[in-house]
């Protein structure tokens, strides 16, 4: 072998080897998303959503979250765990809007860009948050509920929590509507169940023998509207029942009559934009701070329609 073919032999292993470590690298952006739950077929979209973006955009992603929406501590230490594997970008869907602060800057420390998704903390940790305007959508699922009503009655509304920005939100945005611009309309009891359909069901059992005039009720997620449709059946009560979020129970109650209609909002737009905005965090680019993933009304007239079709789910 003559010395020039040895030397041009050798400049392209050196190149192969230095190359490697790259593409190597380019394939461990690790981003893990730490979500509210797993139990909703809403989480099990998100999760979808973020694979979409991880395939696209050739990142690593995970997604997992506690097994009900009330294990706040739980949600804290897969938080913890996440952060110990040292990603280099974070997603968090916050079951409580303070509890996670401390570790959220043990992030920012570490110069982990953390994006916040469907559920925002009370912190400007968060580079972004893709989410719905949860306010705005309660408040038209109390323009819708008053419609349905007649404008006048007494009504009640299911909440997940009154912890996550997304309870607050729909509790508030769904109330304080009502109560702007519906002067006779009451709102009798706002009760939260833990965004589960058994515990939900039970609470608007309660409301129901409690208020034997009430008219219509509002759940705030699924879990929560699973359980005041289930309620209303077991107290044999026909009322207006408004929900939110989407999946196969919900869609058959919309389909049966037994749900006047309910707000979807875009699950897996949230988790691509999250995986999206993290990258986009990781390249040094400007996020807005809210990252508006949009929702719609659907019910039994919308719901083939194929733009509500679309951001449904089972």
């Amino acid at each position: 072998m003559s010395p020039i073919f040895r030397r041009t032999a050798l400049t392209a292993a050196l190149g192969l080897a230095l190359a490697l470590p790259l593409a190597a690298s380019a394939q461990e952006i690790y981003i893990p998303l730490v979500s509210k739950g797993f139990q909703h077929q809403f989480w099990q979209a998100v999760k979808l959503g973020a694979e979409n973006a991880a395939k696209d955009l050739k990142v690593k992603v995970t997604f997992e979250g506690p097994e009900t929406e009330a294990m706040v501590d739980k949600q804290i230490d897969m938080l913890s765990a996440a952060l110990a594997k040292n990603p280099k970008a974070l997603g968090f869907a916050a079951l409580d809007s303070k509890a996670a602060i401390p570790l959220l800057k043990k992030a920012q420390a570490a110069k982990i860009p953390v994006v916040a998704f469907d559920s925002g903390v009370d912190s400007d940790i968060p580079v972004t948050t893709a989410t719905t305007d949860n306010i705005a959508a309660a408040a038209l699922a109390a323009d819708k509920m008053a419609e349905l009503i007649g404008k006048a009655g007494d009504v009640a509304v299911v909440v997940h929590d009154q912890t996550s920005r997304t309870g607050i939100d729909r509790r508030d945005g769904f109330v304080n509507r009502i109560k702007a611009a519906y002067p006779n309309i009451k709102v009798v009891s706002v009760q939260y169940g833990g965004g589960d359909h058994l515990k939900s069901t039970e609470i608007a059992k309660s409301i129901l023998q409690a208020n034997p005039n009430l008219k219509g009720m509002f759940g705030a997620n699924e879990g929560s509207a699973i359980g005041v449709v289930n309620g209303a059946k077991e107290a044999k009560r026909k009322i207006v029942i408004i929900g939110y979020d989407s999946g196969k129970q919900q869609k058959d109650a919309i389909k049966s009559g037994e749900m006047a209609g309910a707000i979807t909002q875009n699950p897996v737009g949230i988790g691509y934009k999250t995986v999206e905005a993290a990258v986009k965090a990781l390249k040094g680019e400007k996020l807005p701070k809210i990252i508006d993933t949009g929702f719609y009304w659907y019910d039994k007239g919308n719901i083939a329609d194929p733009k509500i079709a679309a951001v449904l789910y089972d």
